[in-house]
């Protein structure tokens, strides 16, 4: 007897709630009942609530997994909506199942693998996709007339100090203010307007007072907060439509780079516009004269704030710890006479993880790491060889796949399809084939059509000469390297960031050892560099005096904190570093 899986699913959150997830499992299971299929119980993969427009579902990934390992003989199905709302994705999973000798079976479609059956298949794929479509068309559109009217059925929920009250047959929904929590959040919009407490000022306040957020948590983080005063519901105004999802390509976190792996992310939530917002009017907790104060401090502390002035940090956004994975930030200490800055692990921090620290990594002192790195840096654009095969292989990129020579290659080809018109049109009249009337009506926009399609031509050569005289001006190469060593003492701190930005991908940081990630390719003997060099980092100190040094007391936690593997973060020079100075 053949084997089979089944899979079913439900998209909304309503249809999981009421269980209709029940009647596709049921229908499939008589299906495979009649068709003589044996369906292990272990082999029913439900996903409830979870999309058809991505293949990130949890059922999903469990019955690729099991039909990657070659047990089962058929994939059961309702419909071709329910394996996937997209008719690439059904095409992708159909296929990565016949590669597996598994065969996919609608109840509810073709039961066959002919070619018209196929063909039945895509076309209800993409009727699938165009439904979709249509109907998230239609939700927006009806969420944003309701949200104009003053409807408060759009609003999915309520911030604390509210209750939300779900649409019955007889009312709307509606918000409804819980009267104690309603009173700490006046209380924490007075603190802040009137006694000049601070966000953080704010969160130890309502922890040490062991009030629970509206998730249910004891620690309130000061991100909470800071919303919390910038929610205009509080002031009487509850805003429909103020963030948007956008689609960008997968993006990648730095905890999954160092791991060597891609994290997708293929929806964006953005802030929409301010004068884009839909206000409905709901119950206030704060009057409106201490919510303007309020957003007027907020305002003024972005505007004034210390890390606005400051000093302008070398490596921000590039130091990573290499035990953890969070982001080194710049911090400061004061002697008797002068202001320190170091780089701190975000992971280091106990008061900003409810279970206190989670890595033991030093700070590191900035002013001794910057040094380390921009001399790296200038030691490594001065060799000439390096810089000459850089150079070369992006010279050949950009006079090959250039897009202006694609865009002048369309154009020319556009020129001459206007240019034979013209000339069809005319031997067309000669032939007596159309009229002198129908001529003049006809040529008028086949000239324009030519002379715009010239234009930009001219255009993509005027931009084509500039691009060569920059690649002429890129290959004086001795008359780079002279500006970088006169300039590599007097830059500024935002000209080194600029260059160490296009230079590197970002800088790792212990334990007893600095890793750098080159964006180009390095070797120990740069003058044999090539454009085949795969080892584009470096480890270690750059010169045996630096004043960068691990400290000799170690503690255990940091000795035994075992590094992330990194494919590919072997180095080309590595050199052990001595104790830090601090």
């Amino acid at each position: 007897m053949a084997t089979a899986a089944i899979y079913a699913r439900v998209s909304s959150a309503r249809q999981a709630k009421d269980e209709t997830i029940a009647s596709q499992t049921l229908a499939l299971r008589e299906h495979a009942h009649v068709q003589g299929l044996d369906v292990p119980e272990e082999w029913v993969f439900e996903d409830a609530g979870h999309s058809g427009a991505t293949l990130v579902r949890p059922g999903l990934e469990q019955l690729r997994d099991l039909a990657a390992q070659g047990v089962i003989d058929v994939v059961l199905v309702y419909s071709p909506d329910r394996l996937a709302r997209k008719f690439a994705y059904q095409a992708l999973l159909i296929e990565e199942f016949a590669r597996s000798g598994v065969a996919v079976r609608f109840v509810k479609g073709p039961r066959g693998d002919s070619p018209e059956d196929q063909l039945m298949v895509q076309f209800q794929g993409m009727f699938a996709e165009y439904e979709k479509a249509q109907l998230a068309e239609r939700y927006r559109r009806g969420k944003a007339y309701r949200a104009k009217t003053g409807s408060v059925n759009v609003l999915s929920g309520a911030p604390f100090g509210y209750r939300y009250i779900r649409k019955t047959p007889d009312c709307g929904a509606r918000y409804e203010v819980i009267e104690h929590e309603a009173a700490l959040v006046t209380e924490l919009f007075r603190r802040y307007a009137d006694e000049g407490a601070t966000v953080a000022d704010l969160a130890r306040w309502l922890t040490s007072a062991g009030i629970v957020t509206r998730t249910g948590k004891s620690r309130w983080d000061r991100s909470v907060i800071w919303g919390m005063l910038r929610n205009p519901a509080y002031a009487g105004r509850a805003v429909f439509g103020k963030t948007m999802a956008i689609h960008e390509q997968p993006g990648l976190n730095r905890v999954a780079r160092l791991q060597g792996r891609a994290t997708p992310r293929a929806v964006k939530t953005v802030d929409r516009p301010q004068q884009e917002w839909t206000e409905i009017t709901v119950p206030a907790i704060v009057d409106a004269e201490t919510f303007d104060r309020v957003q007027a401090r907020l305002a003024d502390n972005k505007r004034f704030a210390t890390r606005a002035s400051s000093r302008p940090s070398l490596l921000q956004g590039m130091a990573a710890c290499s035990a953890c994975g969070y982001a080194y930030y710049r911090t400061s200490t004061r002697t008797t006479n002068k202001k320190i800055f170091y780089y701190r692990c975000l992971g280091s921090d106990g008061w900003r993880y409810e279970g206190g620290r989670v890595c033991t990594s030093p700070p590191v002192r900035a002013d001794y790491l910057d040094q380390v790195v921009w001399e790296h840096i200038t030691g490594l654009l001065a060799d000439p060889a390096l810089i000459r095969a850089e150079i070369d292989k992006r010279l050949a990129t950009a006079r090959t796949s250039d897009p202006v020579i694609r865009q002048r290659k369309q154009l020319q080809t556009a020129l001459a399809k206007a240019s034979k018109a013209i000339t069809a049109m005319i031997e067309a009249y000669q032939e007596q084939l159309i009229t002198i009337d129908e001529l003049r009506s006809r040529m008028p926009h086949l000239r324009a059509t030519e002379a715009g399609v010239r234009a930009q031509l001219d255009a993509a050569e005027a931009c084509a000469a500039d691009r060569d005289a920059y690649l002429k001006l890129a290959g004086d190469l001795e008359g780079f390297l002279a500006q970088l060593r006169t300039t590599a003492t007097t830059a500024s701190t935002d000209q080194r960031r600029r260059v160490i930005r296009l230079v590197i991908k970002d800088v790792l940081i212990g334990p007893q050892k600095i890793t750098i990630r080159h964006r180009i390719p390095t070797r120990t003997d740069s003058t044999r560099v090539t454009q085949h060099d795969r080892q584009p980092d470096t480890e270690g100190d750059t010169q045996s005096g630096c004043q960068l040094r691990w400290g000799r007391a170690i503690p255990v936690a940091l000795q035994r904190l075992p590094a992330p593997a990194r494919p590919g973060m072997v180095g080309a020079r590595a050199r052990e570093a001595g104790p830090v100075r601090r």
